[in-house]
């Protein structure tokens, strides 16, 4: 089992969003962290907006934060929202497998999800933040103050 590439770059926005609390970040700075497509990394954002991790604030000076401090944001959660997770046929709407009334795996399978989630149920965004990550992806806010010129000779 692995997860899709959506999970993990949802999971890499997040951390990357938690790093970078300081300030709004935005999709073009962490594609280039990470070195991966702005494209889709735009449609992993709009689920993690749409599933209330992330916040997006439009127009000029605009960006995403997180939509939660990162003790809240639970990475069970996270997964449930990206994830099918419909590992056979079986599981899925689309169900056309001719012993799927006599079969077990669905229910095997089940229970090996099931366990899956209770384990990262027990981890929030906090947990996966450290100082190395942070060392690498922390984008320090450069702030330009312009001193304004006094009319007075010395």
């Amino acid at each position: 089992m692995y997860l899709t590439q959506h999970t993990d770059y949802g999971l890499r926005v997040l951390i990357y969003a938690a790093i970078n609390d300081d300030s709004l970040v935005n999709i073009g700075t962490i594609a280039e962290a990470y070195n991966i497509s702005k494209s889709h990394l735009m449609k992993v954002v709009t689920a993690l907006v749409k599933g209330g991790f992330l916040t997006s604030i439009r127009g000029k000076g605009g960006g995403l934060r997180l939509a939660d401090t990162p003790d809240k944001i639970n990475v069970g959660a996270v997964v449930r929202h990206l994830e099918p997770m419909q590992i056979v046929e079986c599981m899925g709407e689309n169900n056309e497998c001719l012993i799927t009334p006599s079969c077990r795996l669905a229910g095997i399978l089940g229970g090996a999800i099931k366990a899956f989630f209770a384990h990262l149920d027990g981890f929030t965004l906090q947990d996966l933040l450290n100082k190395p990550t942070y060392d690498l992806l922390y984008e320090p806010r450069i702030e330009i103050f312009v001193e304004k010129m006094s009319n007075k000779s010395a």
